[in-house]
């Protein structure tokens, strides 16, 4: 299994990307809590529909920083892992 992992709001993505190989894999299969897999799939598709929005400077900072608290809940969930953020809006890797 992946020990890097990216929390990524990218459209059609699932919300968690292999920081290595980028694939993506399903929230559940990184042994997080299904209450954070649940907020990760919703954020995710928050982030879908900003991609639509043509990513408004206020949504995608919204998004961004609670994104960025989902890979800290997710890291203190797998501190063996590597979790990390990548801001879609932005297109940079942010933590």
């Amino acid at each position: 299994m992946a020990t890097h992992f990216l929390i990524d709001g990218m459209l059609s993505g699932t919300g968690v990307r292999d920081g290595i190989s980028g694939g993506y894999v399903e929230p559940g299969l990184i042994g997080i809590s299904p209450s954070l897999v649940r907020d990760i799939s919703a954020w995710q598709q928050r982030y879908e529909g900003c991609h639509f929005e043509g990513f408004p400077a206020e949504l995608v900072s919204e998004l961004d920083t609670e994104g960025m608290v989902l890979a800290v809940r997710a890291g203190a969930e797998r501190p063996d892992l590597s979790i990390g953020y990548f801001s879609n809006g932005l297109m940079k890797r942010m933590a």
